[in-house]
C-alpha cells in the first residue's frame, strides 16, 4: 500500500480520480467459482480451456519449488519463452512438469522470429526454419510432446501477423500436435495489433500488456473486446506496470493485489500472468483466485498510484519521431524498467545487448526533442541504464 497524507492525496487524488475511473472497465464483483475449491476460472476464447484467473509468469522464477507450490494451490498455466534466462527457464519447467499429469496443467511458451526490425517488419531472416528450430529447442527443454499454447514473441506491427512463413510454420505445428492453440504476445501499439487479428480467422489466444497505468486503456479495451467476441482467449501481461514499484529506488510500492483485481474485472480477460519469484508474492496472489472483488482501500490506492509517472513505459512509440539520434527508445525505457522496476539487471543488460546502443547513446545530442507521453526524462533514463553495458555480463547473474 502507498502511505500518502490527506492534503497530499487531496492534492493528486482528485485529478487522478478522474483518470482511474476513465480508464478502470466495470468492476465485476462476483464470478463462477470452481466447485471443489472456490478457484475463480474463466474459459479462454474458442479453445475451451477452463484456466483460473491467476496464472504464473515463469520468467524470473528460478525456483522449482515455488512453481511446485503454484501448482499445488492451484495455478494451472505457466508461462515460459525460448529466450528466459538463456532457456534455463524452461528446463527448470520442464523438469518440474514431467512429474505430474499432463493433463492437469496448461504449459505456453513463445518463439521471437529473427530479423524482425524496430518497426515490427519482418525481413529475410525472418524464416520458418529459424523459428521452428527454436521451438523444437523449447519443446526438448520442456520435455513435453507438445505445449498447449506457442506464442510469436512481441507483435507490434499487424505485418507480422499475415507473414505467411510464420504463420503456415505454426498452423504446421498445430496439424503435428506440437501445439495445441495459436497466439502471439504484443507489447506495444497493442489496440491497432489485436483489433487487426480480431478479424482474422487465425488466432486462438493473444497475449497483451495489460494495466491500470495505460493512457490508450479506452482503446485497447475496445479492441479486446473485439478479440473476445471473435472467439480469441485473452492472457493478460505487465499487470503491475512496471515491476510492482513507481520509483527506482522502490519506496513506492503498487498495491499488487488491487492491479490483479482491476485487471480482472474486465470479464474480457480470462487470466492474468504476474511474474512471480518468492512465497510472499505467491501466497498474495493465491488470496485472489477466490475473490477479484476491490475494496474501497483498494481502489483508493490505485487512485494514488495513477497519479504517479511510474517506471513503465507503454510503448505508444510517439517519442521514436521525435528523436533525433533515431534511437530505440521504448526498448531502452523497458531496459530501464526490467533494471529498476523488475530488480533484474541481467534481463536490461540482455536487451541493451540485442539492441546495440553504446554507453552513452545520447552523447552527440546537444538538446533532447523527444516528447513522451509519460513526461519522463527520456536522456536521464537512457544515460543511466545505457552504463549497463560496461558491467561484464557475469557480474549480472
Amino acid at each position: 500500500m502507498i502511505n500518502i497524507n490527506r492534503r497530499g492525496f487531496l492534492k493528486t487524488g482528485i485529478a487522478g480520480a478522474a483518470g482511474i475511473v476513465a480508464l478502470s472497465p466495470s468492476i465485476v464483483s462476483a464470478a463462477t467459482a470452481d466447485q471443489h475449491n472456490d478457484i475463480i476460472s474463466r474459459t479462454l476464447g474458442k479453445t475451451g480451456m477452463k484456466i483460473p484467473v491467476i496464472s504464473f509468469g515463469v520468467m524470473r522464477a528460478d525456483n522449482p519449488n515455488l512453481c511446485k507450490a503454484a501448482y499445488e494451490k492451484g495455478i494451472k498455466l505457466f508461462d515460459t519463452a525460448n529466450g528466459y534466462q538463456n532457456g534455463n527457464n524452461e528446463i527448470m519447467l520442464g523438469n518440474l512438469l514431467k512429474d505430474y499429469p499432463r493433463s492437469s496443467f496448461y504449459l505456453a511458451t513463445k518463439v521471437k522470429p529473427a530479423g524482425v526490425d524496430r518497426d515490427g517488419k519482418p525481413s529475410e531472416q525472418t524464416t520458418a526454419e529459424d523459428f521452428l528450430a527454436k521451438f523444437n529447442t523449447s519443446l526438448s527443454r520442456l520435455k513435453m510432446d507438445y505445449v498447449d499454447i506457442l506464442y510469436i514473441h512481441d507483435i507490434r506491427n499487424p505485418e507480422m501477423l499475415e507473414y505467411k512463413l510464420i504463420i503456415n510454420a505454426m498452423k504446421n505445428l498445430k496439424k503435428e500436435g506440437k501445439v495445441k492453440f495459436i497466439g502471439f504476445s504484443t507489447h506495444a501499439n497493442e489496440p491497432v495489433v489485436i483489433d487487426a487479428a480480431a478479424a482474422m480467422d487465425t488466432w486462438d489466444v493473444i497475449l497483451t500488456s495489460y494495466n491500470f497505468k495505460q493512457t490508450y486503456i479506452n482503446e485497447l479495451n475496445s479492441a479486446i473486446k473485439k478479440a473476445n467476441q471473435a472467439g480469441i482467449g485473452i492472457v493478460a501481461m505487465k499487470t503491475l506496470a512496471g515491476g510492482g514499484f513507481l520509483d527506482k529506488e522502490k519506496t513506492k510500492p503498487i498495491n499488487s493485489t488491487a492491479a490483479l483485481k482491476w485487471v480482472l474485472s474486465n470479464p474480457d480477460i480470462t487470466t492474468t500472468i504476474p511474474g512471480m519469484t518468492d512465497f510472499d508474492q505467491l501466497d498474495l496472489n493465491i488470496k485472489i483466485l477466490s475473490d477479484i472483488s476491490i475494496t474501497d482501500q483498494e481502489k483508493k490506492d490505485l487512485l494514488i498510484a495513477s497519479a504517479e509517472k511510474g517506471l513503465y513505459c507503454t510503448g505508444c512509440t510517439i517519442c521514436l519521431n521525435s528523436c533525433t539520434m533515431n534511437l530505440p527508445v521504448p526498448d531502452l525505457m523497458r531496459a530501464y524498467m526490467y533494471a529498476y522496476g523488475y530488480s533484474n539487471p541481467s534481463m536490461a543488460y540482455s536487451l541493451l545487448s540485442e539492441l546495440g546502443t553504446n554507453d552513452n547513446p545520447c552523447k552527440e545530442c546537444s538538446s533532447c526533442k523527444v516528447e513522451c507521453t509519460k513526461k519522463f526524462d527520456i536522456k536521464e533514463k537512457i544515460a543511466d541504464i545505457s552504463r549497463l553495458v560496461n558491467v561484464p555480463a557475469d557480474f549480472l547473474t
